[in-house]
């Protein structure tokens, strides 16, 4: 078993870290609100700390679940960040969604300081997260990927290296992509069958054993026809990762007129106050002037 730190207690990395802790690693937390590594620690047992520093060290892996290329950097770089208290030889696994740069930013001091770093979104949503099931796309030396692999696999259905520094990144990108589209088409298929006047139900018990067959269209079509929209990834963190999505497609020459344009359309939700709502909620747009 394993000494790891867990850095980043929210609706993903709580039960993440729990994952761990029933595995019969050793685990210590910590977050930026103290309230919720203590919430933890209280629940799973091991123990809280005051910074990512005190967490890091004498730990053979340190994770990270954060919100943003920033607060990565904060909690890895910063004044007491992962890097001023581990020791050579720990791993650094990120699962925050984050730029490839970042990624690249993080492995290449990680390694000045005799550490490996390994870039690990995650797709799955916070039921993934609970029920141990994320996919895991990770970038990577392939031989720490082997060994910090056992340990992933606390939580993970599908875990895969896709290349060196930057392609677990790149790979989740390519997976907002598809969801992006994915769900522009559900809602806008929703749309059009209450504007025929047809059984939305029905339609979608119909089609759905057919080639549009999707899992946004098996897991989300009853909350959406019901209006509701709070089973899943908010539209500002799907706003943040299309952002990176778009930058990243700038530098590579990608097009990509249809994630630009959904991009915009979740502008539309926040400016409806939908900011919070899941990502299904492009079909509140569709129906606001109803």
């Amino acid at each position: 078993m394993a000494n790891i730190a867990f850095i980043g207690m929210g609706v993903m990395g709580y039960p993440m870290a729990g994952h761990l802790k029933r595995a019969g690693h050793d685990v210590c937390v910590y977050n930026r609100t103290a309230a919720k590594a203590d919430a933890w620690v209280a629940e799973y047992g091991g123990r809280a700390c005051k910074t990512p520093a005190e967490a890091a060290r004498e730990q053979d892996f340190v994770i990270v679940c954060v919100g943003n290329d920033n607060d990565l950097r904060e909690v890895v770089a910063g004044d007491h960040g992962v890097l001023q208290g581990a020791r050579s030889g720990t791993i650094i696994i990120d699962h925050t969604t984050a730029s490839a740069d970042v990624a690249r930013e993080m492995a290449a001091l990680a390694q000045k300081n005799g550490m490996g770093f390994l870039d690990a979104p995650v797709s799955g949503g916070q039921a993934g997260a609970e029920n141990g099931k994320l996919t895991i796309m990770v970038g990577g030396d392939e031989s720490v990927y082997d060994f910090a692999r056992p340990v992933m696999n606390s939580y993970a259905k599908m875990l895969k290296r896709m290349g060196p520094t930057g392609s677990g990144q790149l790979t989740k990108m390519v997976n907002q992509i598809c969801i992006a589209g994915l769900v522009q088409g559900l809602s806008e298929a929703l749309h059009f069958a209450q504007c025929a006047g047809l059984d939305g139900e029905a339609a979608m018990d119909v089609i759905s054993k057919g080639a549009a067959q999707s899992w946004q269209m098996d897991n989300r079509h009853k909350s959406m026809l019901a209006g509701e929209f709070d089973y899943g990834f908010a539209v500002d963190w799907m706003r943040k990762d299309l952002s990176i999505v778009l930058d990243e497609s700038r530098h590579n020459g990608a097009r990509l007129p249809v994630t630009a344009l959904v991009d915009q359309f979740y502008a539309d939700v926040q400016a409806m106050g939908g900011g919070r709502w899941d990502t299904s909620s492009l079909l509140a747009r569709l129906n606001r002037d109803e």
